[in-house]
């Protein structure tokens, strides 16, 4: 197919999908900084990939919205409420364990995100063992949105979309439209990657510091609120609410910068957070799979053409920034 068609046909997908999680914008950035936090053993194969990594970062809610794969919406998001969560000790250890304790209505109701995670990383690890690229890749990939989803507070509440509380759209204003707006001013480079001893609890520290925040995002907006004298939402010549291709409300450029330092850096600490949680996650799985040497599954003339760009890419993370992303954007103002 012509690479014209192509985008025709991706842009056709994302007008009729739901806002994603992190937004198209977030995901995109959190896998491609990640790999930059790699030791140079890993880092250069994951550089070749790249591409595909940023692209894949999404592949997960196209799933969910685009196939309608029930099965997926599960995936993304736990609510600890529902499972009257007090502490990783009292939670399942594996989904197998989890299905037996809950049931299959309860999890699909309630997700299983920390779960599935973990499931995520034993296929990872299996996949760099026996070198198998296709499956390496898109495993890492997906690996990374949902490291992404664990990091947005509100993927961690039953209160997923201030439903509960009368702040509906607070969901994809929070984790969409202020990395649209702020996110060129956001500071992505991270420490280097680290080796998990325990990832099962390595998960549910994610989550439990996720969750910590979900009150505070929605108690900054609904002080907000309360003081905003102007309106809150873009409106039309009649003073009707536009809403973006996903039917999501836009926010007013004042209220985002308001909401935003009301915030105090949250969003870009939860995404640098899951930068680096990310790469600490691929290493994990590398070490844990014998540390395979990955750049034998290339030919050497792929990483000979990449090597000048990888170090200019590098070196632009280093400063915080990131070279050569466009992603879909789903607030246009």
């Amino acid at each position: 197919m012509p690479m014209k068609r192509i985008i025709i046909a991706l842009l056709l997908i994302l007008a009729n999908l739901k806002s994603f999680a992190w937004g198209e914008w977030g995901h995109q950035h959190i896998n491609k900084a990640a790999v930059f936090a790699l030791p140079s053993a890993m880092r250069v194969f994951f550089y070749n990939h790249v591409d595909y990594l940023v692209i894949e970062s999404v592949g997960p809610d196209l799933r969910k919205y685009m196939m309608n794969d029930k099965v997926e919406f599960a995936r993304h998001f736990v609510n600890l409420e529902d499972y009257n969560y007090m502490s990783a000790a009292d939670m399942s250890v594996t989904l197998k364990d989890a299905t037996a304790r809950y049931g299959d209505s309860v999890l699909n109701k309630s997700g299983i995100l920390p779960w599935y995670i973990e499931i995520m990383m034993d296929r990872l690890t299996t996949a760099m063992k026996q070198g198998r690229t296709a499956e390496l890749l898109f495993i890492a990939a997906d690996l990374g949105h949902y490291i992404a989803d664990a990091h947005m507070p509100l993927h961690t509440s039953s209160n997923h979309d201030g439903q509960l509380t009368d702040q509906r759209g607070i969901h994809a204003f929070w984790e969409s439209q202020l990395p649209e707006l702020f996110g060129a001013q956001y500071n992505l480079h991270t420490a280097n990657a680290r080796y998990i001893k325990d990832i099962h609890q390595e998960v549910w520290n994610i989550i439990e510091h996720s969750h910590s925040l979900a009150a505070a995002l929605l108690s900054a907006d609904k002080q907000l609120k309360q003081s905003f004298k102007s309106s809150m939402y873009i409106t039309d010549a009649s003073g009707k609410m536009i809403k973006n291709k996903f039917g999501q409300p836009m926010h007013t450029k004042v209220y985002a910068l308001q909401y935003n330092k009301l915030l105090h850096g949250m969003v870009e600490k939860q995404m640098r957070l899951a930068i680096y949680d990310l790469s600490c996650f691929w290493y994990t799985a590398w070490v844990n799979a014998g540390k395979p040497d990955l750049t034998k599954l290339d030919a050497t003339i792929i990483t000979q053409r990449n090597k000048t760009n990888l170090q200019a890419d590098y070196s632009t993370w280093l400063k915080g920034k990131l070279l050569g992303i466009k992603p879909y954007t789903e607030f246009r103002y």
